[in-house]
């Protein structure tokens, strides 16, 4: 006869913070989140990688307007976070 933690009827998982650890296993352990201010640093050190690009051996300005919208875009989606970080809705 089986125990009852092997059984699937008595399981009872643990909620950390709302997070399913059968779902998470890393909530088990303290942490299941995003860091936000690594993305913002990635978010800024693309928009920046996308402008240096502008400097190359191309001829044409298309691939200029598309570097600097997209590096454009990046930054503000960046500055919205930003903004909406310290004035919560």
């Amino acid at each position: 006869m089986a125990g009852k933690e092997l059984d699937p009827a008595h399981y009872d998982p643990v909620v950390v913070g709302h997070v399913d650890t059968a779902e998470v296993p890393s909530a088990a352990w303290g942490w299941s989140g995003e860091s936000r201010k690594t993305f913002r640093i990635a978010g800024w050190v693309v928009a920046v990688i996308l402008l240096l690009m502008m400097i190359g051996n191309h001829s044409g300005r298309v691939e200029d307007l598309f570097l600097i919208g997209f590096a454009a875009g990046i930054v503000a989606i960046l500055l919205r976070d930003s903004y909406l970080s310290r004035h919560p809705r």
